[in-house]
């Protein structure tokens, strides 16, 4: 067997499990018998007594989003236990430790705001994040507010049944323990399930294989070795540089050219740092009035149609040394809603990408072709394009040419055999809704989430789905989530919840459900919104393109996260409007 970070026992699923409609059942044996488990024959690591534990809350998931839950939860005074599959804290941080794994959004930005001291002490050394840094922080989090000790590590949930009689999840756990609670939240994290193509031959190969979002915590040496990547989303743009450093030669098998702006990282600046701490409060509060939940750039005014070229020209120059995502993007106020504005943009960006790469043909197989700019993740940098100068460095086109099989020394397409000693795969994650469809989910006497989910996922503001009361799910389908600053919108569903149970609480109200007829205009207005943009264009993980199988929909909402915010405040406003409460 290969020895890459795959072959781990606990870690995110790979491949989807077989669908079949829950049941609900009374009895914590028959729970068990469900999942093809019991206690007794559970192998001998795994090996518990089926203990029935009750809780207020149970919180799917370990990183960001169940760490602050917990925070919350505890200042209400609420018991809450969250589950988390992995040895440690961190969630999407803690896996993906490929080499150059680095957050594209500034240091100073991605962090949590719910406590001042924790934001004025915390000390970021690089304008983004590394992925060492980042879990870093988040286990400086952990300690500091004493959240370990609610935290069950290495431990999977297989399965999560409503009663409605007894208002009651119960909830199975790989380990073969039973929990209980009315209330459960899925903070699983919306790149948290990696995807890797079922090649033919896999098992047969002789070298180490890895994925980039399992990756081993022991150092990976590639040395004088012969390393195959597949993908060139973010993950593979990152590491391909640090790869290409190590390897006696680097295949890089590319099906889709992405679009990637130079980061400009750097060491932060102490001035920089210390005027955007004491500006923290301002720029949180005003996050939530910009689309991506980032303060600080200015909304463009016009057109990318509306100036001269040589101005647009300048714009774009100016952007680029600037570095960074969303400024490129405020470079005009159409560039994802206007083809003819966004095609400025794109060929500006090839042509960045023609004068860097010094091959033509390989420059043309990196100048993307296939989308307009920004509506696939648009990705960050560091000698990406630079690195195909390298004598070691061969870009294979498999969009044309596709790979046939695994073989045992080797990655084989149909225009031929490249002998490698390692596989990267770079191949993306089961996005959004992966590690929610991964556990058996089901109502007594109703549908389970899968079969609700069989054409699309659905939801209320992604925050509840419609017909599983007191459930619910932190920036799933439905919300602005991959679309901003991801620990915004946790803190801001987390506060969303946390916020509703105490509302609950105080009523003597013990049962909250999403109307269908609000899910139904929820899921319509997101849509619509895909719609008046770019975005549908693009077969991105947005859409599941990359899941074989999986329903090609929208998933994400991209309103803003301002005009978001001011609907989840108008429901709140409005007495939870679109909500059923009961006693």
């Amino acid at each position: 067997m290969p020895t890459g970070g795959l072959q781990r026992a606990i870690g995110p699923k790979i491949r989807r499990i077989p669908v079949h409609k829950p049941l609900f059942i009374n009895f914590c044996e028959e729970i068990l018998k469900r999942n093809n488990m019991k206690a007794t024959s559970l192998p001998p690591t795994q090996r518990q007594t089926a203990i029935d534990q009750d809780f207020d809350v149970l919180i799917v998931g370990g990183g960001v989003a169940g760490l602050y839950l917990l925070y919350r939860l505890r200042g209400l005074g609420l018991s809450a236990v969250a589950f988390e599959a992995g040895s440690s804290v961190g969630g999407t941080w803690y896996w993906n430790r490929y080499p150059g794994c680095r957050c594209d959004v500034e240091s100073l930005e991605y962090s949590y705001s719910f406590a001042n001291d924790l934001q004025q002490e915390w000390n970021w050394p690089e304008r983004y994040g590394t992925q060492p840094e980042i879990l870093k922080y988040i286990n400086h989090v952990t300690e500091r507010f004493n959240l370990r000790r609610d935290i069950r590590f290495n431990t999977r949930i297989t399965s999560a049944l409503f009663c409605r009689r007894k208002v009651l999840w119960t909830l199975c756990t790989d380990r073969g323990e039973i929990f209980r609670a009315p209330y459960c939240v899925m903070a699983t994290g919306n790149l948290s399930t990696p995807q890797t193509p079922e090649f033919s031959g896999l098992d047969r190969f002789k070298g180490d294989w890895f994925h980039t979002g399992l990756w081993p915590h022991d150092e990976v040496k590639f040395s004088g070795k012969r390393v195959g990547i597949i993908g060139t989303g973010s993950s593979g743009i990152q590491s391909i540089p640090h790869i290409a450093q190590q390897a006696s030669h680097l295949y890089v098998f590319q099906r889709t050219a992405n679009f990637s702006l130079p980061a400009r990282n750097g060491p932060l600046d102490p001035e920089i740092e210390q005027r955007h701490k004491s500006e923290y409060s301002a720029r949180r509060k005003a996050a939530f009035d910009t689309p991506f939940g980032i303060a600080g750039y200015p909304p463009p005014e016009k057109s990318a149609l509306d100036v001269s070229d040589k101005e647009r020209l300048q714009t774009y120059e100016q952007k680029w040394a600037e570095g960074g995502q969303i400024s490129f993007l405020y470079s005009f106020n159409d560039l994802l809603t206007n083809k003819a504005s966004n095609d400025t943009a794109a060929e500006f960006v090839r042509q960045k990408i023609r004068k860097t790469v010094k091959d033509p043909i390989v420059a043309e197989l990196l100048a993307p072709k296939s989308h307009p700019i920004g509506t696939k993740r648009l990705i960050l940098d560091t000698n990406y394009y630079e690195t195909y100068n390298r004598n070691n460095v061969t870009l294979v086109d498999v969009s044309n040419h596709a790979i046939e099989e695994i073989t045992p020394n080797g990655i084989r397409t149909e225009d031929g055999h490249f002998t490698v000693d390692s596989i990267v795969f770079a191949t993306g994650f089961d996005a959004m809704t992966g590690a929610i469809l991964d556990i058996d989910i089901g109502v007594e006497d109703g549908p389970s989430v899968r079969d609700v989910w069989k054409h699309g996922p659905t939801s209320y503001l992604g925050l509840t789905i419609a017909g599983f009361p007191n459930l619910f799910t932190i920036t799933g389908p439905g919300s602005p989530g991959v679309k901003s600053q991801m620990i915004l919108s946790i803190e801001q569903h987390v506060d969303f919840i946390a916020n509703c149970l105490q509302h609950m609480k105080s009523r003597d109200l013990i049962q909250i459900e999403a109307t269908f007829d609000a899910e139904d205009l929820w899921v319509k207005h997101v849509r619509q919104v895909a719609d008046a943009t770019l975005y549908p264009l693009a077969n991105s993980w947005y859409m599941g393109v990359n899941v074989p199988g999986k329903p090609k929909v929208f998933m994400p909402y991209v309103g803003g996260v301002d005009r978001y915010k001011k609907k989840c405040d108008a429901v709140v406003d409005g007495g939870y409007m679109g909500f059923s409460m009961s006693a």
